[in-house]
Formats: structure tokens, C-alpha cells, sequence
């Protein structure tokens, strides 16, 4: 336990005060001048300004100054006051509130403080724990900070997402065919308009299918004219309809349900069931496979469990996970209501993984599964320190480690990347060859340790001796040159991607620049680590070449902004 006062006296600035002595006035206390309103100036240059409430400039309209200068003088500087609650409720509050409903034709108003305490208030007001809600990814902090504090489960879309039009080239790509795009959870909005219309300017058929009151509880309205009744039918030219769409309560199975309320009405018996990639029901419940689906989904408090329902109705043990559990009597009260009785007797029953039938090395199995929990424990741990992602999430990670009792230790990579790191002073990358060698790179004045790496990595798989020079420092200034002089950076050490750009011109020339390209391939799948979080470049590079590389949660530099 340290002292917290011994603490500050170590950093008196925390997380943001620790860059004062060169942040003052920029990045911590942005030093503005002028009169207060969308232009400012700021270091001497005229800049809009949009983190004020005063976006249009219309508290310095002299009608608008003349009123507040008349408020002040009749009620004093201490006008308008604090939260009600707190310090009284005035004659004048209740005349605003009336005023306000009376001019948008409402029965009634409610004045706070502010917008932003007013959207946390509602969220917190008018939410259960049992509530579910789904939220727009690009909704204004305020919504999101409201999310946070709601204790029930919440679930994020893609803004005008997309992600449809890439999801159908994948598929297109395969050989199948796509039938059309559902857009679900729809209301009459502009945005899901021009969504529509992009993707019918595509010729891709679009369907809509609407919010259900109290879905899934209602199952009278529901599974009605007035409930799956009112959504589009989508029509189909196959036998079998795969239904798919990205993460969890996109309306997958609402869709799918939809669709057999409407195929029953037409006289069509269609049937349904549902795959789910993980987890796999017949291996045992924290066997590590298992536990990887759970660190991959610890924004989603996805939790493996037994299937109830299956051990009553057959007396075996599966394993599924939560939802599907949670959601089987709405699902199966469902089926009886539009066929007269249900096909399944389970979650399990609906379709499940059976990959558990194909292991046939089951250490090989349990040692990747574990590998994988370790990077997903990385990727979170840096995820909180840039902000995306709620400690809690890094604390199921940790909890997941602890019950396969594994550290840092039980990735080779991470030990070897902070000793380079500790010997150079400087950031530090290790990655694993295929036969199991460990090799380093360092920061130097012309390459990142990332690029280093990566070289090193390549001479090693091409048998290139260590002190064989792949790149020529009179092909690399040039591009340090390019980069600071005109490009505007100001790290003049090569990045991956500009690292292998030289090399393959290099290659042109050079027989062992060659052969080290040539090596490229062999570098997927193998394990990396790097003492640092990369940039987002260098991160790319390697996902690229398949190399499962992760990060300890640390940045270069001091600065608050990383790319």
C-alpha cells in the first residue's frame, strides 16, 4: 500500500497535472483570449472554438446582454441558483417551465441546470437494471456517460453502418449469394432513409423490420398482425436462409422468428435454428477453449454456463452461454404460439458448436486457447488506458487469468520484449519464431523498434548473418528527410510499412534483400510483444502479416494525443 501523500509528492499533477510543466496553456488549460463566443484567439491565431455552449454567439447579442444586465441589477449576481433540490425552488423557475411547454405545444416542462446533468438524470430515471438499451455509436457524451451508470446491459450500433456493404462483398466473395439487407429496430428516421437508399442505389434489397412494445415479454403482441405482422416479408430464393449480422442484440433472431411468423401466415412450415461460434457445448464449462469465448466478450458480460433446460430434459450436461439461456422460454413460448408447439426442448436443442468433436490434441488446444486469453487481456488493459473501455472489463480479464493461473510469464514474448526494453532505456519488441528462437529489436535514430524487429526477424528465417546491413542508411534519410521536412512528422524513425517499402526496393537490386521478403510469409502466427503501445500503423503492419501481436499498457511519450 503506498502512502498518498508520498504519492503526490512522486506525481503531484495525476493523470493530466504530470504534464504541466509543458502542457500548461496548451493541452491542460488551452489559454484563450478574447470575448467568449465561437472565435477566439488561441497563440496568437484566430480559432473556432466549439466547446462552448455559446456555439451561434448569441449571448453577445447586445438585446441578449441588455436583458442579463437588467437581471443582474434586479436579482443580484447570484441569480439564476444552483440545483432546486439543493438551494429552493423560485416563482420564476415554474413561470420558465410553463412558458417553455407553452411554446413547443407541450403539457408540461422541466428546467435543469444543464443538458448534459438532464440526459444522466433521465437515463438513470427512467432505467431498470432489467432495462436493455441500444444506442447509437456516435451519441453525444452525455447518452454515454448515462450508459455508464446504467446497471442493466447496453449495446452500441455502427452510425449509418457500413458494415453491410463490406459483409456482402465477403460473402459475394465466397460464392454465396446475398439475398438483401434487413434493417432492424427501425423507426421512421432520415438516417435509416438514406441508408435505404444508398443500398437500393446498389441494388441491394432492403426490408425493415420495426420495434416490438415490450419485446420479448409480450408474446400476444408479438407474435401478431400488429407485432412480426407489421415488418417487412422478406423474400428468399433459397432453401436454406442464412441470417447474420455484427455483435450481440443486433436482431438476429427476432429476424429470423419474424420471417417463420411470416412464412406460417403463407402456409410455408419453415424451421429455424441457431449457431452460435462459441461456446462449445461438449467440452467441459472452464475448459480454457470455453474461457477464451469469455475474455473475448467481457464487454458483453457474456458468462459460459450450464444449459438448465437440456440437463432436465435429457439428463446431459452442455455448456452454453448466457443469453441464449436467458432468452429460451421467450423463444420457445414463440414457436408453440405460431406452430402449436415448439421443435426444441433446449438452447442446446437449436444448434450448437460441435467443434469439440474435431480436437484432436487437446494440449495444443488448451495452449493457444490460453495464448489467447493473454492477448485479449492485453488488448483490454490498453483499451482502458486509451479510454475505450470501462476497468471493469480489464478486472474480468484478470479474474479469467487467475482461474487458469496464468501470467505474463506464460508468454514468452512479453519477458524478453521489457528486458530489451530495461537494457536500451528505450522501447523494446521480441517476437517468436516458428522453431521457438525469441528475437529483439531496439530504438535506434533511423528505425522504431518495431522495424528493427521485423528485420531482424527476416534475417533470422533467411539465414542472413546479424550484421548484414538489409537497408542502406542512404535509402533510409532520404525518407527521414521526406517525412520531417515535408511531410510535417516529427518522429523521423521509420515505421513498418515504410521499412518494407524500402526493402522491397532494396530487393530490385539486392539478392539478400530479396530473400528477406521472401521470408514474409513465414512470419504468420507467430507471437509478439512489444514494451510499448505501437502507433496504429505499425499495429496494422503486423495484423497484416498475421502476427499476433500485443502491447503492454504504457505509451512512448508523455503526450496526451497519440495516433
Amino acid at each position: 500500500m503506498v502512502d498518498i501523500f508520498s504519492r503526490l509528492e512522486k506525481n503531484a499533477g495525476g493523470p493530466i497535472g504530470q504534464y504541466m510543466s509543458y502542457a500548461h496553456g496548451y493541452y491542460a488549460f488551452p489559454k484563450l483570449e478574447g470575448e467568449i463566443g465561437p472565435h477566439m484567439v488561441f497563440r496568437g491565431k484566430k480559432m473556432l472554438n466549439w466547446s462552448l455552449n455559446n456555439y451561434l454567439g448569441l449571448a453577445n447579442h447586445p438585446e441578449v446582454r441588455k436583458a442579463d444586465a437588467e437581471g443582474a441589477a434586479k436579482f443580484g449576481m447570484a441569480a439564476p441558483m444552483g440545483a432546486r433540490m439543493m438551494s429552493g425552488q423560485t416563482v420564476y423557475h415554474e413561470q420558465l417551465e410553463r412558458e417553455l411547454a407553452e411554446f413547443v405545444g407541450k403539457e408540461d416542462a422541466f428546467l435543469l441546470n444543464f443538458g448534459y446533468q438532464g440526459m444522466i438524470s433521465i437515463i438513470d430515471c427512467l432505467l431498470t437494471p432489467r432495462d436493455v438499451v441500444v444506442y447509437d455509436a456516435e451519441a453525444h457524451a452525455c447518452i454515454i456517460d448515462g450508459l455508464r451508470l446504467h446497471k442493466g446491459k447496453r449495446f452500441v450500433f455502427g452510425h449509418n453502418d457500413m458494415e453491410a456493404l463490406r459483409l456482402i462483398d465477403a460473402f459475394r466473395a465466397c460464392g454465396l449469394y446475398v439475398g438483401g439487407v434487413c434493417i432492424t429496430h427501425c423507426r421512421e428516421q432520415d438516417t435509416v432513409s438514406q441508408f435505404q437508399k444508398r443500398l437500393e442505389a446498389l441494388n441491394v434489397p432492403v426490408y425493415r423490420h420495426y420495434i416490438i412494445p415490450d419485446y420479448p415479454a409480450n408474446i400476444p403482441l408479438i407474435v401478431s398482425d400488429d407485432g412480426f405482422g407489421r415488418n417487412d416479408y422478406i423474400e428468399t430464393t433459397r432453401s436454406l436462409i442464412v441470417v447474420t449480422a455484427p455483435g450481440p442484440g443486433s436482431g438476429k433472431m427476432a429476424t429470423c422468428l419474424s420471417q417463420l411468423y411470416h412464412e406460417h401466415k403463407r402456409g410455408v412450415r419453415a424451421g429455424y435454428a441457431k449457431f452460435e461460434t462459441f461456446p462449445i457445448w461438449n467440452l467441459p464449462l472452464r475448459h480454457p477453449v470455453n474461457l477464451a469465448y469469455e475474455a473475448a466478450t467481457v464487454d458483453l458480460d457474456d458468462v459460459n454456463m450450464i444449459d438448465p433446460f437440456h440437463l432436465e430434459a435429457y439428463g446431459v450436461t452442455t455448456v452454453n452461454y448466457n443469453r441464449d439461456v436467458e432468452i429460451f422460454p421467450v423463444l420457445n413460448a414463440m414457436f408453440q404460439r405460431i406452430y402449436g408447439s415448439s421443435p426444441y426442448k433446449s438452447p442446446t436443442d437449436m444448434g450448437v458448436n460441435m467443434a469439440g468433436y474435431c480436437i484432436s490434441d487437446d494440449d495444443v488446444c488448451c495452449a493457444a486457447a490460453k495464448q489467447e486469453i493473454l492477448r485479449r487481456y492485453y488488448a483490454t488493459a490498453c483499451a482502458q488506458l486509451r479510454g475505450l473501455c470501462a476497468p471493469v472489463e480489464t478486472q474480468r480479464q484478470e479474474l479469467l487469468l487467475n482461474q487458469l493461473g496464468l501470467t505474463a510469464d506464460d508468454r514468452p514474448v512479453v519477458g524478453a520484449a521489457l528486458k530489451r526494453a530495461e537494457e536500451t532505456g528505450a522501447p523494446a519488441v521480441a517476437i517468436e519464431m516458428p522453431d521457438g528462437t525469441i528475437i529483439t529489436g531496439k530504438t535506434s535514430s533511423l528505425l522504431g523498434a518495431s522495424s528493427a524487429c521485423l528485420l531482424n526477424a527476416l534475417k533470422y528465417l533467411g539465414g542472413i548473418p546479424k550484421d548484414v546491413t538489409l537497408i542502406s542508411p542512404d535509402i533510409i534519410e532520404p525518407i527521414q528527410h521526406l517525412k520531417v521536412e515535408h511531410l510535417g512528422n516529427h518522429n523521423p524513425r521509420l515505421h513498418t510499412d515504410e521499412v518494407l517499402v524500402a526493402l522491397s526496393i532494396c530487393a530490385a537490386s539486392d539478392p539478400t534483400a530479396e530473400i528477406a521478403m521472401q521470408q514474409l510469409a513465414k512470419l504468420a502466427h507467430c507471437e509478439a510483444h512489444s514494451s510499448v503501445i505501437l502507433s496504429h500503423v505499425d499495429e496494422n503492419v503486423f495484423k497484416k502479416l498475421e502476427v499476433n501481436i500485443t502491447f503492454e499498457p504504457h505509451f512512448q511519450t508523455k503526450k496526451l494525443f497519440h495516433r
